[in-house]
């Protein structure tokens, strides 16, 4: 079942998933913050590494600005250890293979790739409130210049 991506105002779906460590992580931990939940296709391809670094690169900014980064993917939690162990990722990494938040959010969706159709993650980005309401989405994203631009819009929204 393919939903539409949710929109701005709409309330954050809750979601528990498990981090690289194996940790379980629900969205309810952040009640009170600010929350910048990506989601990418996969652990170590060169769009998602690019994506995930600048991501790490401006952790402190991210910080300062209030806000928590979690990314999300349908990679194992031992792919998501990998990965934050070789790009030292300071941020959570949440293991989605059942497709829970990934669907409930919208961006399972079907893409194409060097001409064959199939079901994929859509490269995507939500900032949710301090309330648990979505206040920012951002479809198809570009890997080099996201977190920018998650940054760019945190200090101008308050």
């Amino acid at each position: 079942m393919v939903i539409d991506m949710l929109e701005v105002g709409t309330k954050a779906p809750g979601f528990t998933l498990p981090d690289k460590d194996g940790n379980l992580v629900s969205l309810c931990d952040f009640a009170g913050k600010r929350v910048v939940l990506y989601f990418y296709p996969r652990d170590n391809t060169p769009g998602c590494t690019r994506q995930a670094c600048a991501f790490g690169a401006a952790y402190e900014d991210f910080q300062k600005a209030g806000a928590v980064v979690i990314g999300v993917s349908k990679d194992s939690v031992a792919s998501h250890q990998k990965f934050a162990a070789k790009h030292g990722l300071p941020f959570l990494l949440l293991s989605d293979p059942e497709l829970a938040a990934i669907q409930a959010y919208g961006v399972w969706q079907e893409k194409k790739n060097y001409g064959k159709v199939g079901m994929g993650v859509v490269r995507s980005t939500f900032v949710i409130d301090e309330e648990g309401t979505i206040e920012k989405v951002m479809p198809k994203v570009k890997p080099d210049t996201n977190a920018a631009e998650v940054l760019a819009y945190l200090s101008q929204a308050r």
